[in-house]
């Protein structure tokens, strides 16, 4: 899967050279790209256009995507009985099991609560951070009680009246300083209902050009209607056919987020089955024997072959005694050709997702083992360096994809590649090594060394707010 090179010769015979990239990588390329949910259309197409293609489905967990025994998932299973060989923090909400199967487990047991606090205040930081650099410095306290007000789906669970009130400031100031809370990301942050967290999303995406005609219209009217597939009455009310109610409905589960702080914290135990049907880890990496392990799921939730009746026609092709004609000839050739192209470039996608994570579990080993807080400044190019591919390679392979930690959270591969999660611990460190007293502006250069970007008045807060003096009193 290599790019052509083609020389071409001019009149004068100057040797021009053109770039032609084959078609099998571009088609390499765009399995690569495709979030999991997108990969599963993709396969349901070429299934119904591909008559050599063939899938040989096996019934998987629906939260980790290992192969089921019978009724069981053994990742999860293990996952609860072996609690004290989680890396960090028990994972016990019962991932996997009927709810019988959960009140086995003791409270004992539970997520653990600093992991839980930690995880949470980095979304808080990551917020303040930001919302710090568009608001003035009189507004960050609104902002503050917001990020405080968050529930653990990302919603505001305080009405914008009360906050006005607890802080004696004007309605109209805490409405302006939510618009900015909500144009951060995670998309859908500090909403404050389900459909306008989805409106949020609905209006990103049509500002980056991907729109779904009726979207807004049923999500703002019809959105308990959606939810309980009642598409006739959708469809009778807006005039619309069924299959256009249907499509917005594929495009809300596909395309947007209920819970746009998921990753950051983990849901609570009523949270876990919804949560369940809209994000599927592409990867997990859990604790082996001897060291983390890492497994592309979606090798286990489905395989594809080349139908055995093709696989037997096209050997045929090469023997004398074939009795088909040339038109039969050429649509098996087409088609077995085309399956095995599409095997091979859903292998690819595998293989890479596989890499990529074997590297981020290599350069995050901290991470992983104690927790968000020891999170290293890691870029997409470094990466590909390391494993000799192209940037673009990284970004593709995990745009859209979510991991599955060997505590169980699923969070986006976005994560592994953000330097700013703790900012504050960062500071308190590059502070604790500085030798010399160092000035915010200096502590604003030795953060961007280490690719963290943040104002200087920002790093004065932090400072105030970790209780460090001013360099003068240092």
């Amino acid at each position: 899967m290599t790019m052509e090179l083609e020389l071409e010769l001019g009149q004068e015979y100057t040797p021009n050279q053109t770039l032609k990239v084959s078609p099998r990588l571009v088609a390499a390329n765009y399995i690569l790209e495709l979030s999991s949910q997108e990969l599963q259309q993709q396969i349901a197409t070429e299934l119904n256009e591909n008559p050599a293609l063939e899938l040989v489905d096996v019934p998987t967990c629906r939260v980790c995507g290992t192969e089921l025994q019978g009724s069981i998932c053994p990742r999860c299973i293990q996952r609860q009985k072996g609690s004290s060989a989680s890396v960090y923090g028990s994972d016990s909400r019962g991932y996997g099991y009927e709810d019988g199967d959960r009140n086995r487990f003791s409270d004992d047991e539970e997520f653990d609560p600093l992991t839980r606090v930690a995880s949470e205040q980095t979304l808080s930081e990551k917020l303040l951070m930001e919302m710090g650099a568009a608001l003035p410095d009189e507004d960050m306290p609104v902002a503050e009680y917001l990020v405080g007000s968050l529930d653990e789906k990302g919603y505001l669970a305080i009405k914008i009246e009360d906050v006005a009130y607890e802080l004696s400031v004007s309605i109209d100031k805490v409405r302006a300083v939510l618009r900015v809370l909500q144009a951060q990301e995670p998309i859908g942050i500090g909403a404050r209902r389900l459909s306008e967290c989805l409106l949020i999303q609905i209006d990103h995406l049509e500002e980056r050009g991907l729109s779904q005609p009726h979207a807004r219209e049923i999500v703002s009217q019809f959105l308990t209607e959606l939810g309980e597939h009642k598409f006739g009455r959708i469809a009778h009310e807006l005039r619309i056919s069924q299959q256009e109610v249907a499509d917005v409905w594929e495009f809300v589960k596909t395309k947007l987020n209920p819970h746009p702080a998921h990753g950051f914290s983990p849901t609570n135990a009523s949270d876990r089955d919804t949560r369940a049907m809209y994000i599927i880890p592409d990867v997990v990496i859990s604790q082996g024997p001897e060291d983390f392990e890492v497994e592309v799921v979606e090798s286990r939730r489905f395989v594809l072959r080349v139908n055995p009746m093709y696989t037997r026609l096209s050997a045929d092709l090469h023997r004398s005694s074939a009795s088909m004609n040339p038109d039969e000839r050429r649509h098996v050739q087409q088609y077995v050709g085309r399956a095995k192209l599409f095997i091979a470039n859903i292998n690819q996608r595998r293989q890479t997702l596989y890499n990529i994570t074997r590297c981020l579990v290599d350069q995050q080993r901290e991470f992983l083992q104690s927790g968000v807080r020891h999170l290293r400044p890691l870029s997409r190019a470094a990466v590909a360096q390391q494993l000799g591919v192209h940037e673009s390679t990284v970004s593709r392979a995990t745009a859209s994809k979510y991991v599955m930690l060997p505590n169980g959270e699923v969070i986006p591969y976005a994560h592994f590649f953000t330097p700013s999660l703790s900012v504050k611990d960062i500071m308190k460190e590059v502070i604790e090594k500085e030798g010399k007293p160092l000035t915010d502006s200096e502590i604003v250069e030795r953060l961007k060394e280490r690719g963290i970007h943040i104002a200087r008045r920002t790093v004065a807060k932090y400072r105030m707010q970790l209780a460090i003096l001013p360099s003068s009193l240092r």
